[in-house]
């Protein structure tokens, strides 16, 4: 069988598997999922966000848990931002926009995969469904605002989303375009309970000097969450994609989550030994 032929059944049923995940089924689902979230906080008997974990679009279980989340905040604002999202398929903000229709900006530094994302996404569901934007760029803390407001968002948004292997604790710091009622953010859980932050550098491409030395620990990303006004609620099951919410939405109906309590994988410990390599670099107290 020829090379382009075997490409060719692959690419169809890759998909294929990839329509299902906007399947009237799965969007039936989860609306059901939906209403009864809301159905538990008019009665006081709502789920913990560690209960609520599955996956369809992203890496891992946020799908579901920020499905829980924008369940009892509601989505007034139904918009994201996401930083590090290679072609914006296997995304935290790919199933808002599918089976919720959100609308937002995917932001990634690889020109293949944004070329990929566009051709994608201008191809499914159906031609002429309101399209995300993408923008190819190397994010600095110098740049990311003006490449939000260039792409028309700015103000409130539901969701803000960072995963760039580097500076996602200085970018984070550094926005200041757009008010999120919900950031995710990835941690390095190999960090343990120590409050460090590599320096900043405007040049890093990972994995540079060596695959760990980047990014903060949870202890001083949630400090700075902190200091932006969010509290931490809740992390995927491994510990890493840290989830908050701005403070003054359902505080009491969602509320804070020690540093603690979402490292409780088998696998974090284990995750920590890499420190050791590392340990005696510089740092910067979060």
């Amino acid at each position: 069988m020829k090379h382009w032929f075997k490409n060719l059944l692959k690419d169809k049923f890759l998909v294929f598997k990839v329509r299902d995940r906007w399947s009237a089924s799965v969007q039936i689902s989860q609306r059901k999922l939906y209403l009864k979230y809301q159905e538990q906080l008019k009665t006081n008997t709502l789920s913990t966000i560690s209960e609520t974990g599955f996956r369809v679009f992203s890496q891992f279980e946020e799908d579901g848990m920020l499905l829980f989340v924008f369940s009892v905040l509601g989505m007034p604002h139904k918009t994201f931002v996401e930083i590090g999202s290679d072609d914006g398929i296997n995304s935290n903000s790919a199933n808002l926009y599918f089976n919720f229709g959100w609308h937002g900006l995917f932001i990634d530094g690889n020109s293949k995969s944004i070329k990929r994302g566009r051709k994608f996404f201008s191809k499914y569901p159906h031609p002429w469904f309101y399209k995300p934007k993408f923008e190819n760029a190397i994010v600095t803390k110098d740049n990311i605002n003006d490449l939000i407001n260039s792409n028309g968002f700015n103000g409130d948004i539901g969701l803000l989303s960072i995963d760039i292997d580097g500076n996602d604790y200085w970018i984070w710091e550094a926005i200041d375009a757009i008010t999120p009622q919900v950031v995710i953010i990835e941690t390095h859980r190999e960090f343990g309970l120590k409050n460090i932050v590599v320096p900043y550098d405007a040049n890093y491409t990972y994995p540079g000097k060596h695959p760990l030395y980047n990014g903060a620990s949870p202890v001083a990303m949630v400090n700075l969450a902190k200091k932006k006004g969010y509290r931490l609620v809740g992390a995927n099951a491994l510990g890493f994609n840290f989830i908050f919410i701005k403070n003054g939405l359902a505080d009491d109906a969602i509320p804070e989550v020690s540093v603690a309590s979402v490292l409780t994988h088998p696998s974090v410990a284990e995750s920590q030994k890499g420190f050791d390599d590392i340990k005696d670099w510089d740092y910067i107290e979060g």
